[in-house]
């Protein structure tokens, strides 16, 4: 039995296919986790979610800020982008199944000792910390009027943590850091502010302010081994005890897997799939 950790999909199905070829993935046995972004911009968006829908219980994914902006457009919250490629979900017979189903993922995971999320944590949340704020917002999506929370999840406020913060205002931040968090402030009165505006690829910093949020010192969750997605620019990158597995397979790079090692091994196990480019390279 084998746990596998694979990076942003974005409806690139044919070669997530091949990538679990390549694996020999066995859903009878082993298991992978999507790190979230399953849909858009690639341009098989409905046969990624079929596919992984069809995996069961051996395939878990967490949200991420393309499938959220999914679930935004199918109820008219947001308007589609241009590059959007959600039209065969939109326009499925089974549109309404399929949207169930990404509304119930999960926005982060422990698995064999990984905290595992989309973007990125705070530096103020420890790894037990950051699944109880996961589940708030979970059940915030899963609720029968969850069309009113995606009315007001989206912005860029508050971009500071508080235990102060309440109601839709605490939601928002949490959904902002899990599913799309980069730079953070690094010095100051200010330290741990999410930065919205920088996207290059930069593990070291875009300026002696701001860092990854991976990398701050402070960050509680320094001694737990996180993996995330979301920064294609990045590429596959271990640092600070922190993996990204977004290694750009939208944009012509590849598609990543990460076999999770047994307990007490220190190696990872790198499998990639070079995918064909859907988009010229771009930040988000």
């Amino acid at each position: 039995m084998a746990t596998y950790l694979i990076g942003d999909v974005q409806g690139c199905a044919d070669a997530f296919s091949a990538l679990l070829d390549a694996l020999r993935f066995d859903p009878t046995h082993d298991r992978l986790v999507v790190l979230g972004d399953l849909v858009n911009r690639g341009a098989q968006s409905l046969q990624s979610i079929e596919r992984l829908m069809a995996l069961g219980d051996s395939a878990q994914c967490l949200l991420g800020n393309h499938d959220l902006h999914l679930l935004a457009v199918a109820h008219g919250v947001r308007k589609a982008h241009r590059n959007d490629t959600l039209d065969d979900i939109l326009q499925s017979p089974r549109r309404a199944e399929l949207l169930d189903w990404v509304r119930s993922r999960p926005l982060a995971l422990m698995e064999q000792g990984w905290l595992l999320v989309h973007a990125g944590v705070l530096p103020q949340w420890s790894a037990e910390k950051t699944l109880q704020l996961a589940a708030e917002v979970e059940r915030r999506l899963r609720a029968p009027d969850y069309v009113d929370f995606l009315r007001v999840m989206f912005g860029n406020q508050p971009d500071e943590w508080s235990e102060n913060l309440a109601g839709f205002d605490r939601l928002r931040i949490v959904v902002n850091t899990l599913t799309r968090a980069r730079f953070l402030q690094a010095t100051g009165p200010h330290a741990g502010r999410l930065d919205f505006h920088h996207k290059q690829a930069s593990a070291n910093g875009a300026s002696a302010e701001l860092q990854p949020w991976f990398a701050l010192p402070q960050r509680r969750t320094a001694k737990t081994p996180i993996a995330f997605g979301h920064w294609s620019t990045l590429g596959l990158h271990w640092a600070h005890n922190a993996l990204c597995l977004d290694s750009g397979c939208l944009w012509g790079g590849t598609l990543t897997a990460v076999k999770l090692p047994p307990a007490g091994q220190p190696w990872l196990e790198v499998t990639q799939i070079p995918c064909d480019r859907s988009l010229a390279p771009m930040t988000d």
